[in-house]
Parts: C-alpha cells; structure tokens; sequence
C-alpha cells in the first residue's frame, strides 16, 4: 500500500459507483480521489478472481455495496491482500 494513502470514510449503507472507488482525476468541479488505487482492468480482473467483491446491478448500472468496500478495505489493512 502506497505510505501517502489515507483510508476513507466509508459509510454503513449505502452503494459505491466504479468511479467513486477507482477515482477520477478529470471530474469536474474538482477530481474524486479513488479508495481502492488500481485500474479498470486490474479491479475487473479482480472481481474475475474473486478478489475484489461482485456488482449488484440496478437497472444498467453497476453499483458496489459500501459494506463490501469497506471489507475489502480490512482485508488490505489486515495485509491479507496486497495491491
């Protein structure tokens, strides 16, 4: 894990779009910082491997549950994973 990361506020309920997760530099009015710091295809490969969690789908979006996030982010923390 990177030593200038800073763990977020990850909330009880609630859904996680990707880009809230992966973060995007380009958002306007100002850039969204990501929570987990890997790519697109790395994070899709990963739920693929059972590593990161599965999207619930909600009509044409994917959506994460922010339970799940935060797990994942305990499981880094605990050194289980390494990204």
């Amino acid at each position: 894990m990177c030593a200038d990361y800073e763990k977020p506020q990850i909330p009880k309920y609630g859904y996680f779009r990707l880009t809230q997760i992966l973060g995007n530099p380009h958002a306007k009015p100002k850039p969204i910082p990501p929570i987990i710091p890997v790519k697109k295809s790395c994070w899709y490969k990963g739920i693929r491997d059972g590593i990161f969690p599965s999207p619930v789908h909600l009509n044409n979006m994917a959506l994460w549950r922010c339970a799940d996030i935060a797990k994942l982010i305990e499981r880094i923390e605990k050194g289980e994973l390494e990204l």
